[in-house]
């Protein structure tokens, strides 16, 4: 009963001092949703990038070379840095027994330009060389028309399978299937068209691509050195580590490194790039929980300021309470109750702001609305320990005062 008592009275002490108590409110809500707001952020953030990158497939892995990869901190050799030829990469997707689905692609074009019928698009469209498998491989699916065949791909048909932005852009009103296209210039059929990936973590590449047959890319974007990649699905993800292992050996083998000579390929999980980008964000956790930490400090060190001056306001007060029997224990508790309340407010505050500002985030990157029910219990504590931390010595000195000084107090 006591207790409900203190918090009645740390109420109307609240209300009898409402600019100073709110004040010293905003404090505490900026620092906790600070607190709350950012680790709700990181968490559509991981969200995101799980999601994203699920939709390769957490059952693939992809070999390519190592250009741009450096051992050790020093710089890669040439033969590291050696492309993969159109030859390797098809002699290893006939040679790869493991029961699984491989595919070989090539980047033909970052920045190409769509054309139909006077619309086209930005010059900002990826085009990638694929074969009939690559689908699968990538985890991309088909709204309508077909995959890209064996016989498509063996030919160099001018084929093109085209992403939702792409047909949003120069075929908006009719159904893509059946429509010619200009590449950069080269003349191509739509014979699909993907499904929507969405703006995963902001980006909309996974719309903004048109693949071709990786035998036709060679013809109509030439580079001057060809490299290519092969990626490798298995059913199950425990065959996973086994199909790596035999992928490893047979590229050794293909690529020619002999028995100890040093890879000049490497083969990268799904989830490995995931998990790294997860991991980064523990610094951005990291500095956002330091800047939190902060704005709490200087709230309590108000809250304490405030709770002293609160203390000298009422000496007359504390008198009279103790004149009339209240113990400095019930002073003590009577005060400390009193900032519990006022950063229990503030937290509160802070706690739905935080909120808000953590989805806001996560809807910027399609993550869906996140209740940080851990962040929300841990601010809930913080507060408390910021009131108990801030209160403490003004509610000691409350609770000390001599009853007959504190009556004569004017």
């Amino acid at each position: 009963m006591k207790l409900l008592e203190n918090i009645g009275q740390g109420i109307d002490a609240v209300k009898s001092n409402l600019l100073r108590a709110f004040i010293t409110c905003l404090i505490i809500a900026i620092g906790i949703s600070a607190l709350v707001g950012i680790l709700t952020s990181i968490d559509a953030m991981n969200f995101a990038i799980t999601k994203t990158f699920s939709r390769m497939g957490s059952q693939s892995f992809n070999i390519r070379n190592t250009q741009g990869v450096q051992r050790h901190g020093g710089p890669i050799s040439a033969a590291q840095a050696d492309a993969i030829s159109y030859i390797q990469a098809s002699r290893f997707k006939r040679d790869f027994q493991f029961p699984s689905d491989v595919s070989i692609s090539r980047n033909a074009a970052m920045t190409a330009k769509v054309k139909h019928e006077g619309q086209e698009t930005n010059p900002n469209v990826r085009v990638i060389g694929v074969d009939e498998n690559y689908l699968k491989t990538a985890s991309y699916d088909i709204a309508q028309g077909r995959n890209f065949t064996s016989n498509d791909v063996e030919l160099a048909l001018p084929l093109a399978i085209v992403g939702k932005e792409i047909v949003s852009s120069v075929i908006p009103d009719a159904n893509a299937v059946g429509k010619e296209i200009l590449v950069n210039g080269k003349r191509y059929r739509i014979v699909g068209e993907l499904a929507e990936k969405g703006s995963s973590l902001g980006m909309s590449g996974g719309d903004r691509v048109v693949f071709v047959p990786v035998s036709r890319s060679r013809q109509d974007f030439v580079d001057g050195r060809e490299n290519f990649f092969i990626n490798v699905a298995v059913d199950e993800v425990s065959q996973l580590d086994p199909a790596m292992n035999e992928a490893y050996l047979m590229m050794r083998k293909i690529r020619g490194t002999g028995l100890s000579g040093t890879d000049n390929f490497v083969l990268t999980k799904s989830d490995a790039l995931a998990r790294d980008a997860i991991d980064n964000l523990k610094m951005v956790t990291a500095v956002g929980t330091i800047i939190a930490i902060i704005t709490l400090l200087g709230a309590a060190v108000s809250l304490m300021n405030i709770m002293l001056v609160s203390v000298t306001e009422r000496t007359r007060e504390i008198g009279v309470r103790k004149a009339l029997g209240a113990s400095s224990k019930v002073i003590r508790n009577q005060f400390l109750t009193e900032a519990i309340v006022i950063c229990q407010i503030g937290g509160l505050a802070g706690i739905l702001f935080g909120i808000l500002l953590g989805n806001l985030v996560g809807l910027g990157l399609g993550s869906g609305f996140i209740i940080p029910w851990q962040w929300m219990l841990t601010a809930v504590l913080v507060c408390m320990v910021v009131g108990l931390a801030a209160g403490i010595y003004p509610a000691n000195k409350a609770a000390r005062l001599n009853p007959i000084d504190a009556l004569r107090f004017e």
